[in-house]
């Protein structure tokens, strides 16, 4: 907690402590810049330690590639601190399951080794900002922040429209960029994603926890169930700790953090998605609702979900404040799976990530600065109750969404990119908040060292590589490559080359880029766009050489 009244000078300041906000905060202390991370909650990290969600939701290659090494690093602590166990939750939800304090002294050690100055517990409350230059940001004790390139990482996004620049949040509307999965017609900014308030709970058979009801349990309780409606439409059934009447695996295990008795879960389910409330304009509101409706949920578990044997209830279940690291055990955030979304003149579209017949990739999109991947995952919409689960192709962090219109020293650095309502829901997971994050952090490290507007980074060809050539240079990669891994000498050439799309021919059929194969007719054409692209005469490529060694010579 910073002291009132006190005035804090960096050169890139990180308003916002959630994965995206740690991840550029990291990023631009990387590039030897000087760096203040702020957030207004009482620690760091957002969905793995405020929000009580430490269960990755990922991509499927994200053990072998696709991640950059930052993040890496960071799962690979998780498993350490577990002795090397690779999932130490056991959730079937994920690959890595863990408690909050083990993220929590993770992610605080790294930002203490980074040298990153770190101020928790406040919130930005107002923005002094000449000509688009965000000159100072006021915190909620009086703290002045100065900087000379701001990352906007909180989760409602705040910041941006605090400095004046024009947000979106809801639905854009079908109309806007002819998405089918928008809410028809024009936009709608209520039609809000339902929003998740996570606590942790215990299990300790043969103890009793039951409490009274809490207030507006009997208006809740048709909403409290094991089961959930599907987005094929049917209604998929579970059990508390054995398989379900169809197969599924057990309730309890789903996002499990804790293996070892007692056994520690959090409770992320169907019946605490609060929708139909609005927690960017009315957050007290929404809270209030989120955390009334998940007390309902707690109280049905032990007294009136169904058990195996045919009786009522699990008693047994203890809120856990110790391991949530609040007084009662409910999360100390809200779980958001959107936020406000910063305006640029090209929003990412649900389009841009769709899979296409003969790609193994998404859609090329220019200045790629990092990679994520997930299916657009959209819950229920205040007014629009059908979920939306649509399948994706991997794809990629455009500069020009990370630049608010007509900023000069403002990036998105979270959830709150230039992307649709639709597209968003694909990047808003643990993975992908990271990596935006650290493209924000990378960009604006650069932008300071070269005295230079955010706004340029997008436009500027010799300006935009400067940054990608930092990224690779810190094994962030900016296309889906599955056999040219981080540690390859060819590592920074193939990903640099593909971010100006060398890949768009022969290899845009595979994510296996074979580095030792020699360019095919279709190949040779994507090479030398890219070679134009990034400054080299493409008469002057020699394509009769392995393919790996051409990507050399072009981004020699």
């Amino acid at each position: 907690m910073s002291s009132p009244d006190e005035t804090v000078t960096a050169d890139v300041a990180v308003i916002g402590g959630g994965l995206g906000g740690v991840a550029a905060a990291l990023a631009a202390a990387r590039a030897g810049r000087s760096v203040v991370l702020t957030d207004e909650y009482s620690r760091v990290g957002g969905q793995v330690t405020t929000q009580a969600l430490p269960a990755l939701d990922e991509h499927p290659h994200v053990e072998t590639f696709g991640a950059s090494a930052s993040y890496r690093a960071f799962r690979d602590a998780v498993r350490a601190r577990y002795g090397g166990v690779a999932n130490p939750g056991g959730g079937w939800v994920s690959r890595l399951c863990f408690e909050p304090a083990v993220a929590q002294s993770i992610l605080d050690d790294l930002l203490a080794e980074a040298k990153v100055t770190v101020r928790t517990g406040v919130a930005p409350v107002a923005a002094r900002v000449t000509d688009g230059r965000v000159r100072d940001v006021t915190l909620a004790d009086g703290t002045v922040v100065a900087a000379t390139v701001f990352c906007d990482a909180t989760e409602r996004g705040d910041l941006a429209p605090l400095a004046g620049f024009a947000t979106v949040h809801g639905s854009e509307g079908r109309d806007a960029h002819g998405e089918p999965d928008a809410v028809p017609g024009g936009p709608d900014p209520a039609a809000q994603q339902s929003f998740t308030w996570c606590a942790l709970v215990e299990h300790h058979p043969g103890q009793d926890f039951t409490g009274p009801a809490p207030a507006g349990y009997a208006d809740l309780r048709h909403r409290l169930s094991f089961d959930i409606a599907g987005w094929d439409g049917d209604v998929h059934r579970y059990r508390m700790f054995t398989d379900g009447p169809d197969g599924k695996p057990p309730f309890w295990t789903y996002r499990r953090l804790r293996a070892e008795a007692p056994e520690l879960v959090v409770l992320n389910w169907a019946s605490n998605d609060c929708g139909g409330q609005d927690p960017l304009g009315d957050p007290a509101g929404a809270e209030r609702a989120g955390r009334d409706l998940t007390a309902a949920f707690v109280h049905w578990l032990r007294t009136e979900a169904p058990r195996e044997d045919g009786g009522r209830g699990f008693p047994g279940l203890r809120l856990a404040p110790e391991a949530a690291g609040t007084p009662d055990g409910y999360a100390e955030a809200p779980y958001l799976r959107e936020s406000r979304r910063i305006v640029v003149d090209t929003p990412v579209t649900g389009h841009d990530l769709r899979p296409v017949d003969g790609r193994a990739r998404a859609r090329h999109l220019p200045g790629s600065l990092g990679v994520t991947w997930y299916h657009v995952d959209l819950h229920e919409r205040t007014g629009h109750p059908a979920p939306v689960y649509r399948p994706t192709a991997p794809f990629t962090i455009p500069a020009s969404a990370l630049v608010p219109r007509g900023a000069v020293n403002l990036v998105a650095a979270a959830k709150n990119l230039g992307a649709t309502q639709i597209a968003a829901a694909a990047y808003r997971v643990h993975h992908g908040e990271w990596a935006v994050g650290e493209a924000a952090g990378t960009l604006a490290a650069r932008c300071v060292t070269d005295r230079r507007s955010v706004g340029d980074v997008p436009t500027d060809p010799t300006l935009l590589v400067a940054v990608q050539r930092d990224l690779v240079a810190a094994g962030v990669p900016l296309a889906w490559v599955a056999d040219v891994p981080l540690g390859d000498p060819r590592f920074a050439a193939v990903h640099l080359a593909a971010a100006h799309g060398a890949l768009e021919g022969e290899r845009a059929a595979s994510l296996a880029v074979e580095p030792d194969r020699p360019a095919g007719e279709a190949d040779t054409t994507a090479v030398r766009r890219a070679a134009a692209s990034l400054g080299v005469d493409p008469s002057t490529v020699d394509v009769t050489r392995a393919f790996g060694a051409v990507l050399e010579d072009i981004t020699a």
